[in-house]
């Protein structure tokens, strides 16, 4: 449960989150139930843009957060 009350302490804020499997993922932690956290990341598509998309991790994955 420790990653879901850093997850939810961090709620709204610009974060780093480094996974399990070596992923590093930026982006605002926009909401956190008790098996995944929802970060919003700025995505760059080329001429397009940028499209903000929501990414979906699970809490057992996550190996450590910061905020930036």
């Amino acid at each position: 449960m420790g990653a879901y009350y850093n997850c939810m302490r961090c709620m709204n804020q610009r974060v780093r989150i480094w996974t399990r499997d070596g992923c590093i993922h930026e982006g605002r932690i926009v909401r956190v139930d008790s098996d995944n956290v929802y970060m919003e990341t700025d995505r760059r598509d080329g001429s397009f843009g940028t499209r903000n998309s929501i990414l979906t991790l699970s809490l057992f994955t996550l190996l450590a957060i910061a905020l930036i």
